[in-house]
């Protein structure tokens, strides 16, 4: 599984704006992966990678027949996963309340995604990609901080200098 998570979390650090179908559906891959591991404890690695694809893949198909519900939907879970896993790295264990930060970062992560769609899906794209290698390497904790701040900043200057060559250059302006 561990190739499999560090190829989400580079797919989602570099290309997480671009094709916001592939954010979707790896943030379902992931999201997929965690519950089956959590919940299917003792299971071959096989089931376990069978429903984390089919969750990528519905995320997929929702996102491109359901764009902004998707989107919305992504965004939610990417912050939802984003405030536990970052809660769990400082050490604040989230045993009894899990899903009350859950639900927090999930609103706070569906509200910026709607709201700035190109940089919510830059910076929470680039957080959840860093935040999934960082994860699945198992570091130190100071190593893993330094890692986790580096790739995030990849993450932002590659998606974001991959979203100015996309667009268009400004007209020129006539002054008379």
């Amino acid at each position: 599984m561990t190739i499999f998570r560090i190829l989400a979390g580079l797919a989602l650090l570099t290309l997480g704006r671009k094709l916001f179908w592939l954010f979707v559906g790896l943030v379902g891959f992931v999201f997929g992966i965690s519950l089956a591991t959590l919940f299917l404890r003792g299971q071959p690695d096989w089931m376990i990678l069978v429903i984390a694809l089919v969750a990528g893949l519905l995320g997929v198909l929702f996102a491109l027949i359901l764009q902004q519900v998707a989107i919305a939907l992504a965004g939610f879970i990417a912050g939802g996963y984003l405030l536990v896993s970052l809660l769990n790295q400082v050490g604040w264990g989230t045993d009894q309340l899990y899903w009350l930060p859950f639900v927090i970062g999930g609103i706070i992560g569906a509200v910026l995604v709607v709201a700035l769609f190109d940089w919510a899906l830059i910076i929470l794209s680039s957080l959840t990609g860093a935040m999934i290698i960082v994860q699945t390497l198992h570091l130190g904790p100071t190593i893993a901080v330094l890692l986790f701040i580096v790739l995030f900043i990849v993450g932002i200057v590659t998606q974001a200098s991959l979203m100015r060559r996309g667009q268009p250059p400004p007209a020129p302006s006539v002054e008379v």
